[in-house]
């Protein structure tokens, strides 16, 4: 489990399958509410707590993102407490420590982070048979980010896919958006592809 603060009011946690599994959790749980799930929220704001110093009492909106190789990656955006009803708003909000607004969404998108070219190039010519679509390359933060869509891709295809991405790099949570603003675009379509042919 990794977290990361993103605003004074935003957390970024980045739950990867073995977290869920080592708690009994499989991925369509997320979607329910069962008490394991609550265990794991707990869990998780307690740590955000030691970690990054944030506290979880008041309304929580949390966003939950599925991504079919890496994992969870879960928002938490803390609002503000409504203090104009009084004395006894104020006590019912502290007695209700989560007052929760969840959003699920999955994405079909598969990002790995390589920190070493030769590792990418390396991988590359591994996938290179098992992909139609060889995805995007970016440069973000001292690394190679390699973005798949996994759209298209049968269940054991996907699997060897990722299983070779896991070899040489490693998964990462960070999203298009954020890649497209902050980083690099360095080759934008076929990008297996093009690494096999070039190098």
């Amino acid at each position: 489990m990794k977290m990361e603060r993103l605003s004074q009011d935003k957390i970024r946690i980045f739950l990867t399958f073995d977290d869920l599994t080592e708690r009994g959790i499989h991925k369509d749980d997320m979607w329910r509410e069962i008490p394991k799930v609550h265990e794991l929220f707990s869990e998780m704001m307690d740590q955000a707590y030691m970690e990054l110093g944030f506290d979880a009492t008041g309304p929580l909106a949390v966003e939950v993102l599925a991504m079919p190789a890496q994992g969870m990656m879960v928002i938490v955006t803390r609002g503000k407490m409504n203090f104009s009803h009084g004395e006894d708003a104020i006590d019912e909000d502290l007695e209700e420590v989560y007052e929760l607004e969840v959003t699920m969404d999955e994405t079909d998108q598969v990002t790995y982070a390589f920190h070493d070219f030769e590792d990418l190039l390396r991988m590359a010519k591994v996938i290179n048979p098992l992909l139609t679509n060889g995805g995007t390359l970016y440069s973000y933060k001292n690394k190679w980010i390699l973005l798949l869509d996994a759209a298209d891709m049968e269940d054991k295809q996907l699997q060897l896919i990722v299983a070779v991405l896991s070899e040489y790099g490693e998964a990462t949570s960070v999203t298009q958006a954020m890649l497209e603003e902050y980083g690099k675009t360095v080759i934008e379509s076929d990008a297996v592809k093009v690494l096999c042919a070039k190098f």
